[in-house]
């Protein structure tokens, strides 16, 4: 990982990171409907406010996509709905990697909320979020859409 082999990009490879997703997690909710309702969001979200977007990890020798992630923003925050990493040996812990990077990201375009979801998922815990009481968490979501 510190050969810099790997790059970020964003909303370049959406429908394969859906398929990934899809085919990586047997059981999730990303059922038709809804990979239909994300799709048609993603083509028609020209609005500033809220936008649909793909985060891949991709492999700058091979242009191979190897971890990304499907959510959304609005105004300046950021969430989370759900990604997938390759299960290949030789990307171990790129999963991890998309993460930090994306996190990166986040910091350095003045983001001021990340919301990664359901807080039971252990990686999270080991990328050092904090886990908020519903009131509190809504109050500073509340407080980062409003500004």
């Amino acid at each position: 990982m510190n050969k810099n082999s790997y790059k970020l990009s964003f909303n370049t490879k959406f429908n394969e990171v859906i398929e990934k997703i899809s085919s990586q997690h047997k059981y999730n909710w990303l059922k038709d409907e809804y990979v239909n309702v994300l799709k048609n969001l993603y083509k028609n979200s020209d609005n500033n406010d809220f936008k649909i977007i793909s985060v891949e990890l991709v492999s700058k020798e091979s242009n191979k996509l190897i971890a990304g992630e499907i959510g959304y923003i609005i105004k300046k925050t950021y969430t989370s709905l759900s990604g997938f990493s390759s299960k290949e040996k030789q990307f171990n812990n790129c999963g991890t990697l998309q993460l930090v990077l994306l996190s990166k990201y986040l910091q350095n375009n003045n983001f001021k909320f990340w919301n990664l979801g359901h807080p039971h998922m252990l990686y999270k815990k080991k990328l050092g979020c904090t886990i908020y009481k519903r009131d509190e968490f809504l109050n500073l979501w509340d407080e980062a859409i409003r500004s």
